[in-house]
């Protein structure tokens, strides 16, 4: 049996939100495998709502920047929120964001491409940590550009004009006027923001994310007791409502939680008397999916000295 460390239980804890001894023993029953003990504890019911969206684990900043059918978002990330707040690494994301604008969100192409002071974005990067000293990487980026329309962004916990710690594109295609998809546009790109959509449609969803969900509502209708024939219907139920709560499309507007987002962009193209099409969007958080190295004292000590917390 994989030995159990007081942080291994902390760091479960905080990323499911059961309680302590729940997840030792989800820890305990799955050899000490972090998403196997997650997914445990949803099985039984025992985790809040999963917290991966929230659970940012990575200082800098992401950039925004649009012009017209165009628009680009870039995350840069450093070691300490006290970056972030740098004229000279904020200048660099700018930077960043507008060449990934320009040609393409390869990170390749973005590296090599010439800055106004005639250094490449690699170059610029690596004076960066050379003179913040601290590490920094350039992470993603992502361009989308439409026919006709416009591309429209949003920043939540705006550090700086297109800099934040949430940055959203959306690609909508019309005729419609400039006022009408700005407006539409950035009450999409608000909902993004706050309800992280996994995909736009439903056939979207990544097919491996809907088998682990599959898989736990399996166990948990298993679990009702119920006729195999009412438990195979109250797992494609319970597949059917995901698909539904994690594609943007078939979500429900934030702003008043019974519209779904397809009819309000109809609505929108019926009231302007042009179609409109939301054809993608971006939606990048920091630190989304990084895991961040924490300092446990006591784990620490207890490591060097061999000895494992129970």
């Amino acid at each position: 049996m994989a030995d159990i460390t007081a942080a291994m239980v902390k760091d479960l804890r905080e990323k499911s939100g059961a309680g302590m001894m729940d997840c030792k023993k989800a820890l305990n029953e799955n050899g000490g495998d972090m998403d196997a003990a997650m997914d445990w504890l949803r099985t039984k019911g025992l985790a809040a709502a999963a917290k991966k969206s929230s659970r940012t684990a990575a200082e800098g900043l992401v950039g925004v920047v649009t012009s017209g059918t165009m628009g680009a978002a870039v995350e840069v990330n450093s070691e300490t929120d006290f970056v972030a707040k740098n004229d000279q690494f904020q200048d660099f994301v700018r930077e960043a964001t507008q060449v990934a604008l320009d040609q393409g969100e390869s990170i390749d192409t973005i590296k090599a491409a010439k800055l106004p002071s005639g250094k490449t974005v690699e170059e610029a990067l690596t004076n960066n940590i050379a003179t913040i000293g601290e590490n920094q990487s350039l992470r993603r980026a992502r361009k989308l550009e439409v026919s006709k329309g416009a591309v429209v962004s949003y920043v939540h916990n705006q550090a700086s004009p297109g800099l934040g710690k949430i940055g959203v594109l959306v690609a909508l295609e019309s005729e419609a006027g400039d006022d009408v998809l700005q407006a539409l546009g950035k009450n999409i790109a608000m909902h993004i923001a706050a309800a992280f959509p996994l995909a736009l449609n439903e056939d979207d969803l990544d097919d491996d994310v809907i088998e682990r969900e599959r898989g736990i509502a399996q166990e948990k209708a298993a679990e009702s007791g119920k006729p195999a024939d009412i438990v195979a219907k109250m797992v494609d139920g319970a597949i059917a409502k995901y698909r539904k709560e994690h594609a943007l499309v078939s979500q429900l507007f934030v702003m008043d939680g019974k519209t779904k987002i397809s009819d309000v962009v109809a609505k929108a193209g019926k009231d302007a008397g042009a179609e409109i099409k939301l054809v993608d969007y971006v939606r990048f958080q920091l630190g989304e999916g990084i895991e961040k190295e924490t300092s446990d004292f006591a784990a620490e000590v207890a490591a060097a000295s061999g000895v494992a917390q129970k």
